[in-house]
């Protein structure tokens, strides 16, 4: 690769890294907004109903996730993580639950109920007309975890971008001693 084309693709990168810095950056002064409105409004949720109204004695003793982490690659190899709804199926885990035939016809039985049920939301813990304070907090907190998953894949990309441009200026280096 020639000197001028490989000092563009260096350009091109060092911007593109740059872009994903300002972004970086932006997502975590969002992020940081998120959780310090998340905090405000649970403590107004907390003087709207009492102290002892919303703590930790009034969580489930058995608690399912809400939402779960996961992470794909892209067509780079790189990692990228979304935040997905616990009660969200997965291609593979639509279908019949067991690999066996059925009898179609004949005794009719009640259906099992089952095991898992669809995850209750949190703020029922608290009671039924709980302070939209609370619920807006529960939505900050909620949008927090979508922008933290966005800064992890965002952070990945980035180390990704700086070794690149470090093993962009590495030949670059070596090309320019060779001719000089």
């Amino acid at each position: 690769m020639a000197a001028p084309d490989l000092r563009a693709e260096l350009d091109s990168l060092l911007l593109q890294l740059l872009r994903d810095l300002e972004e970086l950056e932006a997502k975590r002064v969002a992020l940081n907004a998120r959780v310090e409105e998340g905090w405000l409004s649970l403590s107004k949720a907390r003087y709207a109903m009492g102290t002892k109204s919303v703590g930790p004695l009034q969580y489930a003793s058995r608690m399912e996730p809400q939402v779960c982490v996961c992470t794909s690659e892209t067509q780079n190899g790189l990692q990228k993580f979304r935040v997905v709804r616990a009660s969200a199926q997965t291609p593979e885990e639509v279908g019949p639950r067991e690999a066996v035939l059925r009898r179609r016809k004949g005794l009719t039985r009640t259906p099992e109920p089952e095991s898992s049920p669809a995850p209750q939301d949190p703020l029922n813990w608290f009671g039924i007309l709980v302070p939209h304070s609370l619920r807006q907090a529960q939505a900050s907190f909620r949008e927090g975890l979508q922008l933290a998953a966005d800064m992890a894949s965002l952070q990945i990309r980035i180390s990704w971008g700086r070794s690149q441009l470090q093993g962009l200026q590495d030949t670059l280096k070596q090309l320019e001693s060779r001719v000089a």
